[in-house]
């Protein structure tokens, strides 16, 4: 019989509880040798706190200071975070970036269950957002003597006020574009944008000391590695593909009348009943895919109606967010915007369709750290008023092909499953 092992007990680097009386022997090692060197870190090594999420809060009764900096810090990294994922999501191809990373927030959501694990970029978009920030604080001064000086020409091309103000606004622009190198090379914070003097400074004895290129390129690709977007990229296609497969043919019966009158509206009859039970479960679906990163999650439809008895009540709580927020959503398809202002519309998009990814991904793992199933009672009577409540949305759903601006094409988008964007 072997008894449990002491957790007290020290342990050597092959895991065998280690005595006085062991016959193993010890080999000294040089401390050279037993303490790997440990790289210099750079300006923006705090980033990296747990696997990419943000360090623990302090303590505001011991650290109120550090309390606030960490809110202010957590704020202006949501912020930054959101605006991102707009300016992404209204650029096609790249919105399965977006796709993927509402993805992997519902399906870390469904894993552990935390708020925190529901942003999972949250500790670079701080970094992001400051560096598009101070880009932009410090070149729209620029513009505006730009347009001053193209206006000047247009007056009197031959003045000498013309002829000094070209001389500023080229000055400008490579003081400028100067600093914004040596911001960025420096971190790319809020305090770098705003020091100029020190960038200069901190630029000339990097110089002295050297090595400086060879740091700079490891931050740049621990940078780019934290953001993942292999990973999210191709999550999000093989859940839009995933999605596609189970929403193509009912959405294609339910667009087959343009009117509710003559024989296609059988057909249309048929898809809306054939979508309610897909718009029923398959939020779910994707959250198994997205918090176990299998495409065949998408598929295992019976492991996911088992599930539902464990929370049925948080599921049905999920399904009236997720098509809640999503039906007003199509009046803003009514019209859209030109390409280079469509994100403002993707703010919106986003702003409603990531509380509801949330709200998934906790329903779907709430169902699965309950052990048993709900009385039947809760189960049936969530059944019973899930039912009605899709069939309402379908109908609905079927009258936005005519307010929207691609006509049938609107039936077959279905943001709250499919890419987050009006188009």
């Amino acid at each position: 019989m072997i008894e449990p092992r002491d957790q007290s007990e020290e342990s050597d680097w092959d895991g065998q509880p280690w005595s006085a009386n062991s016959t193993a022997t010890a080999t000294v090692l040089p401390i050279a040798e037993s303490v790997p060197s440990v790289p210099e870190t750079g300006p923006w090594s705090n980033d990296y706190k747990g696997g990419g999420r943000l360090a623990e809060f302090p303590s505001p009764w011991r650290h109120p200071l550090r309390a606030i900096a960490w809110g202010v810090r957590a704020a202006f990294g949501l912020v930054s975070l959101i605006v991102l994922l707009a300016l992404l999501a209204a650029i096609p191809i790249v919105n399965f970036l977006v796709l993927g990373y509402l993805l992997a927030a519902e399906g870390g959501v469904a894993r552990g269950g935390r708020l925190r694990r529901a942003f999972p970029l949250l500790s670079i978009a701080p970094r992001l957002g400051s560096i598009v920030l101070g880009i932009w604080l410090w070149l729209l001064p620029l513009r505006i003597l730009t347009n001053a000086a193209a206006d000047a020409r247009l007056i009197d091309p031959t003045s000498a006020a013309t002829r000094r103000l070209d001389w500023i606004v080229t000055t400008l622009a490579v003081a400028i574009a100067a600093h914004l190198c040596l911001a960025l090379a420096r971190g790319g914070s809020i305090g770098c944008f705003l020091r100029p003097i020190k960038n200069a400074r901190w630029a000339l004895r990097q110089f002295r000391q050297g090595g400086y290129l060879d740091k700079a390129a490891t931050e740049i690709r621990a940078f780019v590695a934290g953001l993942r977007l292999r990973y999210h990229f191709w999550l999000g296609v093989r859940g839009f593909f995933g999605a596609l497969l189970w929403l193509f043919v009912p959405t294609l019966l339910f667009a087959a009348a343009n009117k509710t009158e003559g024989r296609l509206i059988v057909a249309t009859i048929a898809g809306g009943l054939l979508l309610v039970p897909v718009l029923a479960w398959l939020p779910f679906l994707e959250a198994r895919f997205a918090s176990e990163n299998r495409f065949r999650g998408l598929f295992e439809l019976r492991e996911v109606r088992r599930l539902f008895g464990h929370a049925p009540l948080a599921w049905l709580i999920a399904v009236v967010a997720t098509y809640v927020l999503a039906l007003p959503l199509y009046l803003l398809k009514a019209f859209l915007l030109p390409q280079d202002a469509m994100w403002f519309v993707t703010l919106v998009f986003i702003l409603s369709i990531y509380p509801a990814r949330l709200v998934t991904g906790w329903a779907y793992g709430r169902a699965m750290r309950r052990p048993k199933r709900a009385h039947f009672v809760t189960r049936w009577f969530a059944r019973l008023l899930m039912g009605p409540l899709l069939a309402v949305y379908v109908f609905l759903l079927f009258f936005t092909q005519f307010i929207g601006q691609h006509g049938k094409g609107v039936l077959f988008e279905h943001h709250a499953l499919l890419l987050p964007v009006p188009f």
